[in-house]
Order: C-alpha cells, then structure tokens, then sequence
C-alpha cells in the first residue's frame, strides 16, 4: 500500500464477487480494501466506521438498496464518493444514482477494463461517466426539462467562462485537463469551479453536474 493511497469499501451481496474485486483491487500498490459490506445497510455504518475515500456501491442488494444507501451517505457529508457498479444498463438507473448523489457509474460488464480508472476519478473528487453514459444521461434530463418546464435561473449568473468549466467538470475533464483545453492553470480552473458552487449554492461535485445537465450546458459525445 502506498502513501496516500485510496481506501476502499466494498458494497455487494454477493461474497464470491467482492472476493474476485478485492484480488483486483489489490493488484494495485494505491489501493486498499478496507471494509466489505453485504447490504445497503452494512454500507453506510461501515463507511462511518472506516472512513474510505470511495465506496463501490451495488444497487441490487437485500433490505436497504444501493440507491438509498447512496442518498444516505451523500447527506452524511463525510467525504466519500460513491461509485455504483452494477449489472443495470444505464438506461434504468442512470438518472437516479446521479441524482441520489453518486460519482459515478459502471456497469460490471466494463468492470476489468475500467474500474481502475473509475476509482481514481471519483476519488480525486470528479465524476466518472463513460461516454455513452454521459449521452445519455443528458437526453433524459433534456426530455424531463421538455416535459416538466423547469428552469434555471441560476445559470444567469455565471460567466461564459464560468459556464466552460461547468460543462467540462460535468463532462468529466479533470482541472488539469480543463486548463489545457481553456489555457489557463489548474488553480485558476479550481477557482472557478468553486466560484461556481458558492454562486450555485452546491456542496458536492455531482450536485454541478446535475446542474450542467439540466441547464442544457452539456455538448452531445
């Protein structure tokens, strides 16, 4: 285990299948597994005892679910970012965990190739959205916007640059990433994004990129 490195919990019923995700998990020297849990329940009051950086969340699992479990450690506030990893495609849940205050989505499918960097993502406090997820998530909130006729009137008070670094954030560029594409620092990028929640009055990352969403910021992928 390296200095600094990412502390993990473990949320599935599924004992075979949390064995096989730690033997993958401590593959790598940055990351330690430090708590299991078999239920939604088991998630959160572990996730009090232990503490992790990130807990990867099945939604499927008895009594308390993984999306309520979700919702219960985003109000908690303790500084974990939740990363769903399920067999549900995108299309049912996406929407849901997202708003529920998750930091990213996987389906378990995908699992081998891109966990490692799910984890990484979520941990440095961004979201991790593949690509197609990230599509599609923005059509549904488009057609809740068509159907519902919510609007957005904090949006008026961002810059156009403002809105550049909500719309990268939300698209899942990191701050140095950011910086690249708009030619400024990291810091400056880190800046603005917090300008951004204060103006916004957001506390997490997820709460900006629902807001990117819904305010229509997002570019089709």
């Amino acid at each position: 285990m390296a200095e600094g490195g990412i502390r993990i919990l473990l949320a599935d019923d599924h004992a075979i299948f949390r064995a096989g995700l730690r033997a993958l998990l401590e593959l790598e020297e940055d990351l330690e597994v430090v708590g299991e849990a078999a239920s939604g329940d088991e998630a959160v009051s572990c996730a009090l005892a232990t503490r992790p950086d990130v807990v990867i969340m099945d939604l499927s699992m008895p009594g308390t679910h993984g999306l309520e479990a979700t919702r219960r450690l985003a109000a908690l506030d303790i500084g974990v970012s939740v990363l769903v990893l399920t067999v549900h495609a995108e299309e049912e849940y996406l929407v849901p965990v997202v708003d529920a205050g998750a930091s990213g989505y996987l389906t378990k499918a995908s699992a081998d190739r891109d966990l490692v960097d799910a984890i990484h993502v979520v941990a440095r406090g961004e979201v991790y959205l593949p690509a197609r997820a990230t599509t599609l998530l923005l059509k549904q909130y488009r057609k809740s916007e068509r159907e519902e006729g919510h609007e957005n009137p904090g949006i008026q008070e961002l810059s156009a640059r403002e809105r550049e670094v909500m719309a990268l954030t939300a698209e899942g560029y990191s701050s140095t990433e950011i910086g690249q594409k708009l030619f400024i620092s990291p810091k400056t990028v880190d800046t603005y994004r917090s300008r951004i929640m204060q103006k916004l009055r957001l506390n997490h990352r997820s709460e900006l990129v629902r807001f990117a969403l819904r305010a229509g910021l997002l570019r089709e992928l």
